[in-house]
């Protein structure tokens, strides 16, 4: 899908970027050039960029547990 008309970049190019370590919409409009013409494409581009850096987090993100302790009714 074409995100940028203007430059002609593609969902795919995004997802290259942020495949080559792009993680801010700053970083893909220096890469890319992607909404620095009319800026039409900004939203879209940003939800990619989202989407694409979702995607490349670990799915498996152990979140930490608390530990509960139970008192042993024999040793009391």
């Amino acid at each position: 899908m074409i995100v940028c008309v203007c430059n002609n970049v593609s969902e795919r190019k995004i997802r290259q970027a942020v495949d080559s370590g792009i993680t801010r919409m700053s970083e893909l409009r220096d890469e890319l050039e992607v909404g620095t013409c009319c800026g039409k494409c900004h939203s879209c581009a940003k939800r990619v960029l989202r989407e694409c850096l979702a995607e490349a987090q670990p799915a498996s993100v152990a979140i930490p547990q608390p530990v509960l302790f139970q008192l042993n009714a024999l040793a009391a």
